[in-house]
């Protein structure tokens, strides 16, 4: 039987990556997706691993041939994707396929799969609450923190075109509800 996929997106600093690595060792047969990107292998990094690593002309080629189900140029020459030949052979494998992508990608690969794909978007509790974890983390400039707060805030934006939202004002509700819904989704 053919997999499902899941996708999530959310502004960065919302938990989501802690929701996905809890719900990958819940048992749900959950497999990651593997994307594509334009930059050097980093350490230990393998292809086909980590990620597929392409050319910036390969990669450029690859989206000329309608290869992508959604990609984006982060920097010049630094592109970041998802091949729909890895989705399908995932999927066709019987795996449910997690994929953590933009809101944009996120659309787009709904539209593309439609019904076979739940798309869920991590929200924080607010703008507020969203700059105080970024700062908690000690990690970034304040130059970076107002661009993650100002792209936050456009992001949110999308929230309604998800099949659901999980806002993440408590983490253990917010895991549970994920949980939920994904159990019910994957559910034959």
């Amino acid at each position: 039987m053919a997999g499902k996929l899941v996708i999530f997106s959310a502004p960065s600093g919302s938990g989501k990556s802690t929701i996905i690595n809890y719900l990958m060792r819940q048992g749900l047969d959950l497999a990651f997706s593997v994307s594509a990107t334009s930059r050097p292998p980093r350490g230990t990094e393998r292809d086909g691993v980590e990620y597929f690593f392409l050319s910036p002309e390969e990669f450029r080629r690859r989206i000329a041939a309608g290869d992508f189900l959604e990609y984006e140029e982060v920097y010049k020459d630094r592109f970041y994707g998802t091949l729909k030949s890895q989705v399908e052979k995932q999927l066709e494998a019987g795996q449910n396929v997690v994929l953590d992508v933009d809101v944009h990608g996120g659309c787009r690969i709904k539209e593309h799969y439609g019904d076979r794909a739940l798309s869920v978007f991590i929200q924080p509790p607010s703008v507020e609450e969203l700059r105080r974890r970024l700062e908690g983390r000690g990690t970034d400039s304040p130059e970076v923190i107002n661009d993650r707060i100002a792209r936050a805030e456009y992001e949110l934006t999308f929230a309604q075109r998800f099949d659901t939202v999980i806002i993440n004002d408590n983490l253990e509700e917010a895991e549970a509800e994920a949980l939920a819904r994904l159990k019910a989704f994957l559910r034959p």
